[in-house]
This record gives structure tokens, sequence and C-alpha cells, in this order.
């Protein structure tokens, strides 16, 4: 377990701003993820735990407190049942289950960036799949009780962009989590996203093969440019800086007599809503791609990611992310919310 005091955070993250943790504590097994947790516990001190930092905003005074860096390693396939450990890299294990496997069940989550064992989290999704269709349980340091814990799909509380660990972020620290993964002789899973079904020239509900399916989502992202890379500044991002509006029927009602919302995306969600498309209103609402003047402006390749563009500090994005919620409030009377976690800061 490597130790640090001071230590810079904006390094750690996707976003490269934020300030500095008191003290920073990178953790290589579970055991010591547990010996962490439960050494800051015992202390009474704030704790934070990050994995890949692809999904964080940290507040330019840093964090008083521990952060916990998870940085264990497991890759564990047995047949089709998958075993991660949370601080295995994500893209990386998408691409080993699809190229050196041939298996489908997460391949339409290829390059999104940041750790295994956030991904229960936030319920990643993208390109119309889930890890929520394919979690079978998730193993986590149960900080009330004092206990490692397994919970199952089911026990996970998983709705979009959603479950029982981010509604209770004080309670779990995930370790490793468990998939069920499909052998379909080298074929997908049904394709289920318009626009992936478009680029690979098949009806959606198609199974194509399922190199091409990642492949096919590569492509995609990068065009957004939501594949991390170094050299390009609208990758320096927390990914879709908001989530897709949830709309009860009296609310997608009044949104509709809106001026301009007649077109408005719209897709059936549970209990009776809507969802709509937060980089539509962002776009209909007067921020285009690249919009803004700063060091933090939206991607030139996508309006729902908010980037660095080099020396930005984490107000000069919430300025700007603040803009932009207002702005759609004021055109459309829906409320953004934000996707990644803020950790010292707030919209």
């Amino acid at each position: 377990m490597l130790v640090e005091n001071d230590a810079p955070l904006a390094p750690l993250t996707t976003l490269r701003l934020g300030g500095p943790a008191r003290r920073l504590v990178t953790a290589h097994t579970d055991d010591e993820v547990v010996a962490a947790v439960r050494e800051a516990d015992a202390a009474g001190e704030p704790l934070l735990v990050i994995g890949g930092g692809s999904n964080l905003v940290i507040g330019d005074a840093g964090f008083p407190g521990t952060v916990l860096r998870i940085a264990t390693t497991g890759f564990a396939l047995e047949g089709t049942a998958l075993e991660l450990a949370a601080g295995e890299v994500w893209a990386e294990a998408v691409a080993a289950t699809v190229l050196e496997h041939g298996l489908a069940g997460i391949e339409f989550l290829a390059g999104v960036p940041g750790s295994a064992g956030a991904t229960p989290v936030q319920n990643v999704g993208a390109y119309g799949q889930e890890v929520a269709q394919s979690i079978t349980e998730v193993v986590a340091y149960d900080r009330r009780a004092g206990e490692v814990v397994t919970l199952t799909n089911a026990e996970c509380g998983f709705s979009y962009r959603h479950s029982r660990f981010k509604a209770d972020p004080e309670r779990y620290v995930v370790l490793r989590v468990r998939f069920a993964l499909e052998d379909a002789d080298g074929l997908s899973t049904p394709v289920a996203y318009a626009e992936t079904a478009r680029h690979l020239g098949v009806e959606q509900g198609a199974r194509v093969d399922v190199r091409a399916a990642w492949k096919a989502v590569l492509l995609l992202r990068a065009g957004k440019g939501m594949v991390l890379d170094a050299g390009d500044h609208d990758t320096w991002s927390a990914g879709s800086f908001f989530t897709n509006p949830v709309l009860t029927a009296a609310q997608y009602e009044s949104f509709r007599t809106r001026p301009g919302a007649e077109n408005a995306p719209a897709y059936p969600a549970p209990e009776g809503c809507t969802k709509t498309s937060a980089a539509w209103l962002i776009d209909r609402a007067g921020f285009g791609k690249g919009y803004g003047s700063g060091p933090a402006t939206l991607s030139t390749k996508h309006t729902l990611a908010l980037t660095n563009r080099g020396a930005a500090t984490a107000e000069d994005l919430l300025a700007l992310a603040r803009e932009i919620r207002d702005g759609v409030r004021e055109a459309f009377g829906v409320e953004l919310v934000n996707e990644p976690v803020m950790v010292g800061v707030k919209l």
C-alpha cells in the first residue's frame, strides 16, 4: 500500500482538474482496500474512493481527508462467467472478452473509460447496453456492517444510471464485479441502438459479428471525443456531463408545448415516463459544439461533454455547466442533472 501526503488528484482524473488530497492511499489488493477503509472510518475522517477517475469533478480546494485509489487487478473467465477486480481498466477488460474470447454481453460498452469497480455504481451504459443486463453479483465492503458482502443483481437496485451504491455512496466500496456473458458463436447481443445499427448497416435487433460491434462502437465514440487520448482536449472530460432527462407524463406534455420541442427525441421509460436527449436539448438551447471562450468549453465533437482545454479549473468547468443547465431550463423547462460525482463542489 502506497501512502502519499498532499498528493495531486488532477492527474488521476480524466478531466485533469481539482486540488490535492490531504492523504492519498493506493491499494493493490482487496485486503489493502478493506484495511484502508477501516482505518479511515476508525479515525472518523472523510474518505473518497476513486478508480479510473473518469466520472469525477473534484473541487479546486481538493479533498481534506483520505483518498483511496483502488489499483487492484484480476481478470478471471470461466466459460462465460467473468469476474473483474474493481481496479481493472474497463475498456481493456471489454476488449479482452471480445477480441480474445469472442463473447457477447458488454461489447457495446467498448471504450468507456474508468475502472470495472465503478461500472455498477453508475450502472454504466452506452449504445443500448448497460452493465445491469450482465452483472450477476457485486462483491463489496459494507462499511456499515464492517464486513465483505456479496450482492445479487436484484439487490443492486439498478435503474437508469443509478444503483444501490450510488443511492448510498458512504456505505459500500466495490471490490469485485461478476458478469454472465454470452457465447453466441461469435455474434453480438442484439443491436439495440439505432445509431449503431445504421453504422453497421443492419436493422435494430439483429446480431452481428461481436468484433465488428466492438469496433463500430469504438469508432462512434472516437468520433464524439469519447475515447481517451491525451493529445486531444476533447477527451479531457468526464464523458456525458448530464444524464438524459426522464420526464413524467405531465412534465412531458408541458415540455412538448415549448417552442421548438415538437420534434425532440422521445423514448419510452418505466412508469409511464418519457426519456429525451440531453445533447439535443443543449444544442437546441443555443449551446453548440465547441461552445465557450474560456479554458473550459463544450467538446468540438459532442455537445454533452464539457472539456478542459488544458488550463481549466473546476470552477471554470462548473460555471459553464451552470450556464448550460440554466439555458436549457429557460428554453425548455427541463432541469438537467449532472452525471459525474461532485467532490467538494455542486451545481
